[in-house]
């Protein structure tokens, strides 16, 4: 019985002193961590940034209006215009993979569905030309269907892109 007397009161503040050294290393541990995803935020948001840099302006560049704008097609038939504007829509996307790291899965598949559209519309409008005819009535209406289908799947990926890059600002 005198030996509970001096045990349990030893006992009882080794306990208390464990449990005081316990929460200070937690909440030291905590603070260490917040520090180092402060610090590994502030490097990343820059680069995060420029993938979402990247992926606007591959959503522009893969336009009709942008596409065309930088081709010489007064010598191409409609053949040779849809073949080369579906090339330069794949290598646009092709070149961009890697940006996929940075953004949303959302956003991601919101891009992906930009390139699939974009394959569907141009060769849907080369069904209604014979495929040696000129390029120029082909390109003029790529132009002006694009144009005047509402919001584009090229508008719609735009916007969950600046949103979502605007949420990671804030």
């Amino acid at each position: 019985m005198e030996i509970l007397k001096y045990c349990l009161p030893a006992l009882i503040v080794l306990l208390a002193t464990w449990l005081v050294l316990f929460k200070m290393l937690r909440e030291e541990r905590d603070k260490r961590e917040f520090e180092l995803r402060k610090a590994s935020h502030k490097e990343a948001l820059p680069i995060r940034l420029r993938g979402y840099e990247r992926l606007a302006i591959l959503l522009e560049r893969t336009t009709p209006e942008h596409m065309l704008r930088d081709m010489d097609i007064a010598n191409l038939t409609v053949q040779q215009l849809q073949i080369l504007l579906m090339k330069t829509v794949r290598l646009e996307f092709d070149h961009n993979l890697s940006q996929q790291v940075y953004v949303s899965d959302a956003v991601w598949e919101a891009v992906i569905l930009v390139e699939e559209e974009m394959i569907s519309f141009i060769a849907a409008g080369a069904k209604n030309f014979a495929p040696d005819s000129p390029a120029l009535p082909y390109a003029q209406q790529l132009i002006t269907v694009y144009s005047s289908n509402g919001q584009t799947p090229n508008q719609l990926a735009q916007i969950k892109l600046r949103e979502e890059a605007r949420s990671i600002m804030n």
